[in-house]
């Protein structure tokens, strides 16, 4: 018996808009992880990217349960010795909205060089301006 693999179309990737504007941000996080990886697609393998881009715009708006805001913070490590550097989540959407989506999606993607392909697909943006119209990217709601 033999497995069979699935031939992964490069050509086949569509692009996906989707608005955080009011979405909580680990629902959202699932729903871009999954199209990053594939999982919607019958040819989902996991050690292959089938994965399609995704663009996500209004970063800056999207909501977190609970007291989260205030208490959760981020840790960065220079790699000295008393360079750790702790940021609250209030701190870092007032700095880099951004990176409120970029680091809950990474977080859930693989940690290999497989995760840091599918990465690369991931475009995010603080408010509704995005430069990928020319790809006509297909809006997607964001997971409630």
């Amino acid at each position: 018996m033999k497995t069979h693999l699935p031939k992964v179309n490069l050509n086949e990737r569509k692009w996906h808009l989707i608005d955080a504007d009011g979405a909580v941000l680990g629902r959202l996080a699932v729903q871009v992880a999954d199209l990053l990886r594939g999982r919607n697609k019958p040819v989902y393998t996991p050690h292959l990217d089938a994965g399609d881009f995704v663009v996500v715009i209004n970063a800056a708006k999207v909501r977190l349960t609970g007291s989260k805001e205030t208490a959760k913070s981020y840790m960065s490590y220079s790699g000295w010795k008393g360079g750790e550097k702790y940021v609250t989540v209030e701190q870092l959407r007032a700095r880099q909205p951004e990176m409120l989506i970029h680091r809950a999606v990474k977080g859930m993607i693989p940690k290999n060089r497989l995760g840091r392909q599918l990465l690369t697909k991931l475009k995010v943006y603080r408010d509704a301006k995005h430069p990928h119209a020319a790809q006509k990217p297909e809006s997607l709601p964001a997971a409630a």
